[in-house]
């Protein structure tokens, strides 16, 4: 069996997408299936694996996949490559997409530079969940408070945005740190049943900030969508950045826009890329499986290392 694959990128954040309603998957272990995918000396090289679906009341949606194997419940910035690809079926440039079992509205944007294909998902955000097992304050919310377990003086506000979050702002991000809080917080399961993703955020000015991550399945990557959007809604709680405003969030990956509402409840849209960056097959033989590359999609590579250079 041979599967047709799009690698694509969000803000940096690499993902090998397959389209699941084109190919027939089924029977194809999907865990081993990104483990040996994202593999960056042995497979294709990514940071998971992204499936457009589509479900039995016809709704289009994304299924994700960490390089360890374990299904993440929503990647911001893997929904924009999935919407990207979703809006040749669906023919409109405002749609829904599920994800996690959650309904998110979607639309194409103006081109965040160039030609860039630019998508934008609105994201519900809750401040709590049964992720998180750190006392609340009275309203329910842990917001700007320690743990103590985690680090006895850094700052941390809970965020659900379909995955669990916990951000702190710092005044400069410290990768070591980053790393040693990853590794510490897979202990505390007691607090974080289900692992958590950790944001470190530097405020850099009005409406500005900087996003490190260490990603639960993943480790620190250069790139989270959920991650920036959780930040930029942190920040706007804590005053740091506007409602109802762009906020310019950027990493070590790239950039995205983010605007948080509290109309209706508390959102924050994600603006971002979506570019493609080849095209080729994954043959699964038996339990394994080859790669070959068909194509390298260089304008759109280009236009994003443009991008780059323009920041």
């Amino acid at each position: 069996m041979k599967l047709d694959y799009i690698k694509c990128h969000g803000s940096g954040n690499e993902f090998v997408m397959f389209d699941a309603v084109a190919q027939n998957m089924e029977g194809i272990a999907l865990d081993s299936l990104s483990i040996a995918v994202c593999d960056r000396n042995n497979g294709i090289g990514a940071d998971g694996i992204l499936l457009l679906v589509r479900d039995s009341n016809s709704l289009y949606g994304m299924r994700m996949f960490n390089p360890d194997g374990s299904e993440a419940e929503m990647c911001g910035n893997g929904i924009r490559c999935v919407a990207r690809l979703a809006e040749s079926y669906i023919g409109c440039d405002h749609f829904d997409l599920t994800s996690g079992g959650k309904v998110y509205p979607t639309a194409r944007y103006a081109p965040i530079y160039g030609s860039i294909p630019t998508y934008g998902v609105q994201i519900g955000v809750r401040l709590w969940s049964d992720d998180f097992l750190m006392t609340p304050s009275a309203d329910g919310c842990f917001i700007d408070s320690v743990i103590e377990p985690l680090h006895p003086t850094l700052r941390w506000t809970a965020i659900s945005v379909g995955n669990p979050h916990i951000i702190s702002v710092v005044e400069k991000i410290d990768i070591q740190l980053l790393e040693q809080l990853g590794k510490r917080v897979k202990t505390l399961k007691n607090i974080f049943p289900n692992g958590v993703n950790i944001s470190l955020v530097e405020h850099r000015g009005t409406n500005h900030i900087f996003v490190t991550t260490f990603e639960r399945g993943a480790g620190i990557t250069p790139s989270c969508g959920t991650a920036m959007t959780s930040s930029a809604t942190t920040a706007a709680l804590l005053g740091l950045c506007s409602y109802d405003s762009e906020i310019a969030v950027e990493n070590r990956g790239g950039a995205v826009r983010c605007i948080c509402s509290r109309k209706e409840g508390l959102k924050t849209t994600l603006i971002g890329n979506a570019s493609f960056t080849e095209r080729g097959t994954v043959e699964v033989i038996g339990k394994g499986f080859a790669f070959e590359t068909a194509e390298v999609i260089t304008a759109e590579i280009e236009a994003w290392q443009g991008f780059l250079e323009s920041r």
